[in-house]
């Protein structure tokens, strides 16, 4: 498995309106590519220097082959598609990661 991570750092004055369009727009357009088949919408919690409120969106993929061609087909449209509707109010930092294993602990204390 590979995820797609970005970390966002966005503006106060904007940050409401990126979180709900995150959740009822860019999230599931990201998913309609059918390159990932799941995603996660963190929040940072530390303060920045710089200010804003700072997410990590996670967007988990089957295989490499499926994240390159979400670069190749659908990247630059919904980035454009972003920067289009926060422009400058928005910095952005994308890491890709190889899952090397992935456990899971179902017992709660």
């Amino acid at each position: 498995m590979y995820i797609y991570s970005i970390t966002v750092n966005i503006d106060e004055s904007v940050a409401d309106e990126w979180l709900k369009w995150m959740e009822d727009v860019h999230i599931p357009d990201m998913l309609a590519t059918g390159k990932f088949f799941e995603a996660k919408l963190c929040q940072v919690m530390i303060d920045e220097d710089m200010g804003g409120v700072t997410y990590s969106t996670q967007y988990t993929s089957h295989t490499k082959t499926l994240l390159e061609k979400y670069y190749q087909e659908d990247a630059d449209r919904l980035r454009t598609e972003t920067m289009k509707k926060f422009g400058d109010k928005i910095v952005a930092f994308r890491t890709e990661l190889k899952v090397l294993n992935h456990v899971k602990n179902f017992v709660q204390s």
